[in-house]
Order: C-alpha cells, then sequence, then structure tokens
C-alpha cells in the first residue's frame, strides 16, 4: 500500500520528533511532588473535623478506662441490650466490664456493632477496614449502628499514607478487601432526597483512644 506524500510528510516529523525528546514544560505535574500537604501535627483534630461534618459521631478518650465509661454511657442512653463484637481485644476489655455484649451471639439481634479499624485518614475523615479483621465484611455494614475503636497510632494523614502502612503490615499478602468508611451510610438516588442509613449503619461513631 502506496503512503501518500502528505501523510508521509507527517510520519517523517513525528519520527524526527520522539527522536529529539525535549524537557516537560511542568515536571511538578507529573506526580513528582505531593497534590496535598502533609500536616504531621494535629491529625486527631483534623480527623475530628471531617469525620463529624460527615455526619459521623466522634469521642476522644484519653484512657482505656475512659473508653469503657463512654461506651456504657451511650449504651444506657441508647438503652441498647445487645452489642454484638468478634474482636478478641475488645472483647476482653469490654468482658471484663459488664458491658451488654453479645460477642459471638447472634448479629441479627445486635442494636449495634463494636469493631476495630486498620487506620484513620485525617484529611478525609475516613475508616479504613479490611477483611483481615476479625470482624470480616458483614459486621460494619450490617448492624444498624457501627462503633469503631481506634488508637493515636492508626491516625494517618492522606490515602496514600494508609496504603503504604497497609503494604508494611500485610507485605505481599493484602487482604482480599480494603473499604473506605467516610460517615454513615448514605444516598440520594431517589428523587435527589439524601436518606441516611440506606445501605448500611445509621449512625457511626468513632471512639479514639489516646495512647
Amino acid at each position: 500500500m502506496k503512503i501518500s506524500p502528505a501523510k508521509e510528510n507527517i510520519l517523517k516529523r513525528v519520527r524526527n520528533a520522539l527522536s529529539q525528546p525535549v524537557q516537560l514544560p511542568f515536571p511538578n505535574s507529573e506526580g513528582n511532588s505531593a497534590v496535598f500537604k502533609t500536616d504531621s501535627e494535629g491529625l486527631e483534630l483534623r480527623f475530628a473535623e471531617e469525620f463529624t461534618r460527615l455526619q459521623g459521631k466522634f469521642v476522644f478518650c484519653t484512657s482505656k478506662a475512659e473508653l469503657i465509661e463512654n461506651l456504657r454511657l451511650l449504651s444506657d442512653n441508647k438503652e441498647w441490650r445487645n452489642v454484638y463484637c468478634q474482636t478478641p481485644s475488645l472483647q476482653k476489655l469490654i468482658g471484663k466490664n459488664d458491658l451488654p455484649t453479645l460477642n459471638q451471639g447472634n448479629i441479627h439481634e445486635a442494636d449495634a456493632a463494636i469493631t476495630d479499624c486498620e487506620y484513620l485518614i485525617a484529611r478525609t475523615g475516613t475508616v479504613v477496614l479490611s477483611a483481615a479483621q476479625p470482624s470480616g465484611r458483614v459486621v460494619p455494614v450490617y448492624a444498624p449502628v457501627h462503633i469503631m475503636v481506634a488508637y493515636t497510632h492508626q491516625l494517618v494523614y492522606d490515602l496514600k499514607d494508609a496504603f503504604s502502612r497497609l503494604k508494611d503490615k500485610y507485605g505481599n499478602d493484602l487482604p482480599s478487601a480494603i473499604s473506605f468508611a467516610t460517615g454513615p451510610s448514605r444516598t440520594a438516588d431517589i428523587e435527589k432526597t439524601l436518606v441516611v442509613g440506606i445501605h448500611g449503619p445509621k449512625e457511626v461513631y468513632v471512639f479514639l483512644v489516646d495512647e
């Protein structure tokens, strides 16, 4: 097939251009620097602001004893009788303090569920969860109220920081599912009216324990 002179001229110019690479006019736009400025201080406050802005409920605890007391007050206030928990460390902590917990009971009867989490992302108020946690995939989305207990060492600034820590923690054996919860479940699919709790819990709490 014969190439027309005009097309051959265009291809020649393209070949010449490729053989003489030029410096990028905007090198910083190629991912060499972070889009968002990392704030290494005040992660607790930043997370709390973003999380509550998205209708999440944040409780800061100065110790495990204060965590238990706050959980007890919340349970009494809401008149919960069945609080579901599959996380061994939390079962041990809660079980010693007589909170109304099902532990390994029936999640279908639970008023609320308590789980741990992987990390908290301060910039967006997001909680990172994974299938590798004892609570698995079902508990965080099934119960009408989801309570997550986290510690200050689990705070990171941005999404890339969370992924970096997950890779350090699990290596090549990453969990089969990693999810990101940013406030309670909500949708506006029906007549553009915002409905909370349509695909998951109506209320989401984060209890952050200072270490």
